[in-house]
């Protein structure tokens, strides 16, 4: 059975028919990742030696970093020993992945494209995560969709969710025309790897298009908790379309060092604030990268275009952290 070794010295066996992913998981070795499916690229690390065989198409990686060395443990299983340039994260080690039965708590509209539903689970049986994990809903006729937890931890164990409609989809028509209060869901969670790591830099860089700000609402809820002077300096770059789709105020949660930046890419004439997109004007914004971490969230499109931007003005490849949101119906 191959051997798996990464950068800080830690080992697992790993079956030759399994993924390096789900071979890590299996030891309870929580590497990076969020979609599983070879989609979003999080799960992007580089081979230093031995061979790999893929087993499924690695989407999210370009052909430039598969010809530099580079896989996506979750599309790739080890067939010699192997080494690779990553780390696991301790902090997942403890937290148990498993499917929880919950109601609907609350249903409230954001706008008129985005509902934001509250689960509640039973009282005996709360979820714990981190802050900007995300859980896999469980819905009518067996229907899964991914939705990342839009609030920190809370006492209560609820956990919320922001739900943008998709035309024709399938989980939307029951979020937007049938659900009501205490229906019964399930869903799995938590899960990936999306969450701020310590010790904290100077500074931290917020990236979001859409609802990808609901684990970065999540992240700064957790953070708004720790005391003033604790806090690192927080530039938060949310964009969308429309100016309907701006559809909470960061601002209101509780972090003293906190510039929100909100953009839209196609705004009406009423709109006064910045236009164009949320890459464009992190670059604009910051000159430099020095004692900063990056996390993005929202469109591949997006997330791609600010790891390639951030990596070429300097910012260190382990600085940038991602969850795209891979399309589904």
């Amino acid at each position: 059975m191959p051997e798996v070794t990464l950068s800080n010295g830690k080992c697992f066996s790993c079956e030759s028919d399994a993924s390096i992913l789900d071979g890590a998981l299996v030891n309870k070795i929580a590497l990076e990742h969020s979609c599983k499916t070879g989609q979003c690229g999080v799960c992007e690390v580089k081979v230093l030696d031995g061979r790999t065989l893929p087993l499924k198409p690695e989407i999210g990686l370009s052909k430039a970093r598969l010809e530099q060395g580079y896989v996506l443990s979750c599309c790739r299983a080890a067939i010699t020993d192997i080494e690779i340039d990553a780390e696991d994260l301790p902090e997942l080690a403890e937290l148990k992945t498993k499917t929880y039965p919950a109601r609907i708590d609350s249903i409230q509209r954001l706008s008129q494209s985005i509902v934001a539903v509250t689960l509640r689970t039973p009282p005996n049986d709360k979820i714990h995560f981190l802050a900007g994990q995300y859980v896999s809903v469980i819905g009518p006729n067996g229907l899964r969709r991914s939705y990342s937890i839009a609030n920190a931890p809370r006492a209560d164990g609820k956990i919320e969710l922001h739900i943008k409609q998709v035309e024709a989809g399938a989980f939307s028509k029951y979020w937007f025309e049938q659900a009501k209060l205490n229906d019964l869901l399930r869903f799995e969670g938590p899960l990936g790897s999306f969450f701020v790591r310590t010790p904290l830099p100077k500074k931290l860089l917020l990236l979001a298009t859409g609802t990808g700000l609901a684990p970065i609402k999540a992240i700064l809820e957790n953070l708004a908790k720790l005391p003033p002077g604790e806090q690192p300096e927080l530039k938060l770059y949310w964009g969308s379309r429309y100016e309907e789709e701006i559809y909470c105020d960061p601002s209101s949660l509780g972090c003293c060092n906190l510039k929100v930046n909100l953009l839209l890419s196609q705004p009406a004439g009423t709109w006064t604030g910045r236009k164009g997109y949320v890459q464009d004007a992190v670059l604009e914004d910051n000159s430099t990268f020095d004692d900063c971490a990056v996390y993005a969230c929202g469109s591949i499109k997006m997330i791609e275009s600010a790891n390639a931007a951030s990596l070429k003005s300097g910012l260190p490849s382990h600085k940038f952290h991602s969850d795209a949101f891979v399309s589904s119906i």
